[in-house]
Order: C-alpha cells, then structure tokens, then sequence
C-alpha cells in the first residue's frame, strides 16, 4: 500500500495533469472536483449516492462543525467519518475563509481571530493551534493550513502584511499538527498582484507539506483576471505535489484551470445552483423554471447518463422546482454533482491518452457563449 500522503503523476499532457494522491481513507485520482459538505452533509445528497455519482472526496466546514455540534461532540461519536457515514477522504477548510466572509463579526490579531458567532453572536477565538486542533479532532484527511483571506480590492499594504501574516500562521499551523494521518496544505495568497502571488508562492512552498492550496481567489475579483494569473501560477507550483485551487468554480474554471496544471477542485456552485434551478449541461447552463420547458418530453441533457436524465422530462423538472418540491432540489443536485465529476473523469482519460488539447477546445466551444 502506498505511504499516506504519496503523490504520483499518472501522466501529463501540456501543463494538464493527470495524478493520485493517497490518503489515509483511500486513493484520490486527480483532477477531481470535490463536492462541499459544509455542515457535515453535502445538500440533498445520500453518502451513497455521493459515491454512485463517482464522488472520490469531499469538504467539510471547520467553523460551522466547530459551532455546531462542536469537534467535541463528533470525536466522541468516532469522527466525521463515521458521524456522516461517508467511508472516502475528507478535507476540512482551516476556518480562514470566515475571516473574509463574515469580516463585520471578527478581529484579526497577530494571535488569530476573534468572531462573533452569526448563530448566538457569542464570542469565539480561532486560531492557527485552534484550527488544528478542531480538524485534527474532526478526524480529516487533508487539513488546510489556517490563513487570512482577503477581499477584492484590497492595498498593496494589506496584501502584503497579509501574506506575511499567512506565513507565520502556516508554522505556526504546521508545529501544532500531531495527527499523522491527516495531511496539512499551505495556502498561497496575494491578491491579484503577480509579484505578490509568486512571493507567496515561494513563502509557503519554502514549507515542506504534503500539498499546497492557491486560495483567495473567487472574492469578487474579474474572473478573467484569476484565469489568467493561475495560468502562470500553477505550473509553477512544486511538480510532485497536488496543487488545490479553492472555492472554484464554473464547468469553464475547471477546464482553464486543469489546462494550467491545477489538481483539484471545489465549489458550492453546483449544489446551491441546482437549488435554484440553473442546471449545467454539455449544451451550457439552463434555467429549468423557463416557460419553454413547460411541455418539454426530452431530458435535461441528451449527453448525460445520470439517474434524473436517464428517467425525467424538463417538463417534470419544471413542476417540481416550480411547485417546491424537495424531490426537485435532490434530482438537480445529482444531475449537476453528476456533470461536475463527470467532466473531471474525462478530463482525466483526455490526459491519459494524451488527447489534452482537443477535449478542452470541445469544451470551451461548448461552455464560452459566442
């Protein structure tokens, strides 16, 4: 069996790759797009049916878990794992990104972050040897180093101190970091700028980790500006280890992120979309609640092999969203996890077989608006 924290490159085709990272819960095959189970649960979704979909690993919310039941509470049960019934590897988020999404409720210090909780409003304290603690207590597989995470646009000042201040949190991450199974990633920060992005590049992967995160992106910055900052940035990271870019993103990010070396993926978007009743398709995106649709006998993708297109109509799709109805939010939700992982395996198979370059311009003529 391969060592935890083993990872291989399977094959490479331009900067896109094809790889395996083992955890202590299994073999991740990359590129793979992790579905986020932020409470412990990926929304509308069975365990099971997580893994029918082809689901390899998914992410769990250090902040949210830490307010409610508490890491307490889930290590007494027997840890995440067993808590949620999933039996696949787990990344846990540091908590960082709440230092950005919920900035009106926390002050930020040398020491780490006091917040206000948005449940009670009572104060809490995070910080890098509390973020640790609680995902170590979680029982995750990949623990993502604790680190600020800025709003877009932010001074060239406050990136940089910043950046430096996500540095000393690393160390600081990395020194409390007792679990042996569990894998700890670094997140490379700095803005929008490319001389600060390839500084904190530098910083962190002066760290020796298991992985290494490019976060901080997905922030309300242009998106044109992300894709073309990663296409520089990711094959730059360290060759022999998975690169994760997080909280992103579109069918396109995916395809331009792959194509620029990057390794894994999440993003809320497929599940909080599907709620609403936009669908992801290899004909683009669709709004389900569309008149048009009304009458419609066919499925919801023609191309698609998941249970809802194998047996429903647009036009059943339509009245379930419209009527409310809990099953339309479970039938989306699996259709577009579905089209996600989907499209990650045959972006996998394309680099294997060395046949990169068409499959992306397949889908970027099918997913770029003309």
């Amino acid at each position: 069996m391969d060592t935890v924290g083993a990872f291989y490159l399977d094959e490479e085709d331009g900067n896109a790759r094809a790889g395996r990272l083992t955890t202590s819960h299994g073999v991740v095959e990359t590129p793979i797009f992790m579905p986020v189970g932020t409470k412990g649960t990926v929304k509308a979704m069975l365990p099971e049916e997580l893994k029918d979909l082809g689901a390899q690993i998914i992410l769990a919310n250090t902040y949210h878990l830490h307010l409610r039941p508490g890491e307490e509470t889930i290590a007494k049960l027997g840890g995440l794992h067993k808590f949620m019934n999933w039996l696949g590897p787990i990344l846990t988020d540091s908590g960082g990104f709440q230092v950005f999404s919920l900035s009106a409720l926390n002050k930020v210090t040398e020491d780490g972050v006091k917040f206000r909780s948005h449940i009670d409003g009572s104060e809490l304290f995070l910080s890098p040897e509390k973020s640790m603690e609680i995902q170590m207590a979680l029982g995750a597989d990949i623990i993502m180093a604790f680190d600020e995470c800025l709003p877009h646009p932010s001074t060239p000042e406050k990136i940089l101190q910043s950046m430096e201040l996500t540095k000393r949190w690393l160390l600081r991450s990395k020194a409390a970091m007792t679990h042996k199974k569990s894998l700890l990633f670094g997140i490379v920060q700095g803005g929008l700028d490319l001389k600060y992005r390839m500084k904190s590049l530098e910083d962190i992967t002066s760290v020796e980790l298991p992985g290494y995160a490019l976060g901080g992106f997905s922030v309300g910055e242009p998106i044109h500006l992300m894709h073309e900052l990663v296409k520089v940035i990711g094959p730059q990271m360290p060759r022999h280890k998975p690169r994760y870019l997080m909280g992103v993103g579109t069918p396109l990010d995916l395809i331009l992120m792959v194509d620029s070396g990057i390794d894994m993926f999440d993003c809320v978007m497929p599940t909080r979309m599907a709620r609403n009743g936009n669908l992801f398709t290899w004909q683009g995106k669709i709004s389900i609640k569309r008149t048009e649709y009304k009458n419609d006998p066919s499925p919801l993708d023609q191309d698609c092999s998941c249970y809802t297109c194998r047996n429903y109509s647009k036009a059943y799709l339509r009245h379930l969203f419209l009527s409310g109805e809990i099953l339309s939010a479970r039938l989306n939700t699996l259709h577009n996890l579905h089209f996600y992982l989907d499209l990650m395996k045959k972006s996998r198979n394309a680099i294997i077989e060395k046949r990169w370059g068409e499959f992306r311009d397949l889908c970027l003529t099918r997913f770029v608006k003309p």
